[in-house]
């Protein structure tokens, strides 16, 4: 039995995100997983404790407190083990992970949004014109990572990198049609290698 609780469900990017680190970090004892549906329009009673607005992923401590928000759980979660971390400590590396892992954390933001409207709200409301901007940043998102940053994907697991692999998960469970593979081969090449990773397999969501 674990000794924080993860609120979890297994299709949020975010929630995928935080699992991989788990994994990869060699924490996963330490956490009992507490699956929750939530959407904008519903909440879940335990969730809203210590954590008022409802985000998943939210990790319950051992004494009680809450932690909320992917990247507050992944730092923490970074200080908890022994192993190389998972972002630089200090220095100019240090933001440019950031920065990248804000990146990845944008796709995913994009990629959620997109659902709600397409999946949540009637198809007499929907706005087309919101669901072309969200798909305007993934492009130029994945467009960029495609140009600048695929060295440093590649230069480890870190959690710019697990941001961005459960980006891409994400996109393909929601958006199989978006057509990224064609637009950014060397993306597509990275991911297929990171995507055989143990910490991947385990987490891969099921629709």
């Amino acid at each position: 039995m674990g000794t924080m609780t993860l609120f979890h469900s297994p299709l949020s990017p975010f929630v995928r995100k935080v699992m991989v680190v788990l994994h990869e970090t060699g924490q996963l004892d330490r956490v009992s997983l507490q699956a929750v549906n939530v959407s904008p329009l519903s909440g879940d009673e335990q969730l809203n404790q210590g954590n008022p607005i409802g985000k998943i992923p939210a990790l319950r401590l051992a004494d009680g407190s809450v932690l909320h928000d992917s990247r507050v759980i992944c730092e923490y979660l970074d200080l908890q083990h022994v192993g190389e971390p998972l972002l630089p400590r200090e220095g100019s590396a240090r933001w440019r992970r950031m920065t990248l892992a804000s990146q990845a954390d944008a796709i995913m933001d994009a990629s959620v949004s997109s659902r709600y409207e397409s999946f949540l709200r009637p198809e007499d409301k929907r706005w087309d014109d919101w669901l072309e901007a969200q798909a305007g940043k993934i492009r130029r998102s994945l467009a960029n990572l495609e140009q600048e940053h695929l060295a440093e994907l590649a230069s480890g697991f870190d959690l710019a990198a697990i941001g961005v692999a459960c980006a891409l998960g994400y996109l393909d469970l929601r958006q199989p049609g978006f057509g990224w593979r064609e637009r950014q081969p060397g993306l597509a090449a990275w991911y297929a290698e990171v995507a055989k990773r143990p910490s991947m397999i385990a987490t891969a969501p099921v629709a």
